[in-house]
This record gives structure tokens, sequence and C-alpha cells, in this order.
């Protein structure tokens, strides 16, 4: 909670969206004390993570939860939202949504709840997901990709096909951006590919993202192409009207 509250604090009263936490299985083994509770996986890339971890083990997500309320009731940062991982299926995200409320953090205009859109079945189901009222999606491009072009992102054999610019992964990214900006929905990105790839960043602003995220060495980089881009469509759309 004080980590969180650092950062909440700092942004306040922007917004500030949690993702819950989403190490695999490995990552947690390496911790100290992991061996002892971690099972080993063949490919923990896809194994037991996010939304359904906090299904399976409610008391360990209780914790995370009573962190973020520490930070929001505690310390009145209600500028601090929550983000669910790694989802799955609606009755994954049902089931997390409804841990979350059992555990006092209530959906609402002041408290919002977004989902990462990682998996293609979020990306093929997400007017379902909209219908049951998030308030935001952020874009995982890195499991995006890996998930779509089914190559494991963690090996090296495979690195030098794994490419956020795909047309399919484009194609699924640009649907989300679509489908959100058609529905009112928050629509943000989050992994390395606006990062790496500007033409992926205006391709983005041009079908209506209402954020992206990128790493600090590119930031000044990227307000500027997305201001260029930006003034393109307003001078586009003058032209039109």
């Amino acid at each position: 909670s004080a980590g969180i509250a650092t950062i909440a604090q700092a942004f306040h009263p922007r917004p500030v969206v949690y993702r819950f936490t989403d190490f695999k299985t490995n990552e947690y083994k390496s911790l100290k004390g992991g061996e002892e509770f971690e099972q080993p996986e063949n490919n923990p890339m896809i194994g037991f993570r996010g939304a359904s971890r906090y299904i399976a083990q409610p008391e360990e997500f209780a914790l995370e939860i009573e962190a973020i309320k520490q930070v929001r009731d505690g310390l009145d940062l209600k500028n601090l939202h929550v983000m669910i991982p790694f989802v799955r299926t609606i009755d994954e995200y049902r089931k997390v949504r409804d841990l979350i409320t059992q555990n006092g953090l209530k959906q609402g205009p002041d408290f919002k709840l977004w989902i990462m859109c990682e998996v293609p079945s979020v990306v093929m189901e997400l007017e379902r997901y909209i219908e049951e009222g998030i308030d935001g999606v952020s874009i995982g491009s890195n499991d995006l990709t890996q998930l779509t072009l089914g190559i494991d992102r963690d090996s090296a054999k495979l690195a030098s096909e794994f490419d956020e610019r795909y047309p399919a992964v484009l194609n699924s990214i640009l649907h989300v951006v679509r489908t959100c900006r058609k529905h009112h929905v928050t629509c943000s990105i989050c992994g390395q590919a606006p990062s790496v790839y500007p033409e992926i960043t205006e391709a983005m602003v041009k079908a209506g993202t209402t954020s992206v995220s990128v790493a600090p060495d590119v930031a000044v980089s990227t307000r500027k192409l997305i201001a260029s881009v930006e003034k393109k469509l307003i001078l586009a759309k003058a032209i039109g009207d």
C-alpha cells in the first residue's frame, strides 16, 4: 500500500490505474521462499496467472485488495483504480469482479474497473465485456502478439518472428480501439509496441485510442508524434466539413 500510495499521491487528482499482480509461477518461485509454494509448469507464460489465480486463491487476492482499500480509504486517494490482467473468459471476469466487490471495493463513478486485453478471446468478445460494465481496456501487446502468432516470447529461437506489426495482431489492436471508441469506453495500451514502433501509435491515434503507454525514453517523441497526427486529423475534418 505504501508503494501504491507514492504513485497515487504523485499523480493526484489524475487517475492512476493499478494492474493487479500478474507474476507467473516461475517468477513467484524465484522470490524468497517461493519454492515452497509454486508448482513447476511447462509453459508458465500461459499457465496459472492473472484472473484464474485470483479465483483459485481468493484469500491471497483479498490481501491485495486490502492494500488498495488502505490507499483509497485510509489516505483518501480516490484517484486510484484497478485493472484485472490476463482475463480469458467472461465467466472469469465476473468471478473476479465479484471478489473485488465482496472485499469492499464497489465499482462506481469514483472507482473504475478495467481489464487487460491480452487474450484473443477477449478481442473477439469485447462487446460482451462492455455489456458487463467494464470502464476501460488496456491492450497487452506483448501477450496478444504471443497468443495470436503462437510464439513464446521467452523463446530466443523465435524472437525474430515476434512482431506486433503483423497484420493479424495490428488488426486486433485496432479492432479493440474502434470498439471501445464506439461504446465510449477508455482504451489504452501497454507493452513494448508503442515504444518500439511509432507507426502503431499513429494507427491507434487515428483509430481513436484514449491514451498510449510508452517507455520514459520515448515519451517526448511520442507526445510530438501524437500531436502531429491529431493536427492532421483536425485538418482533414475541417477540409471535409
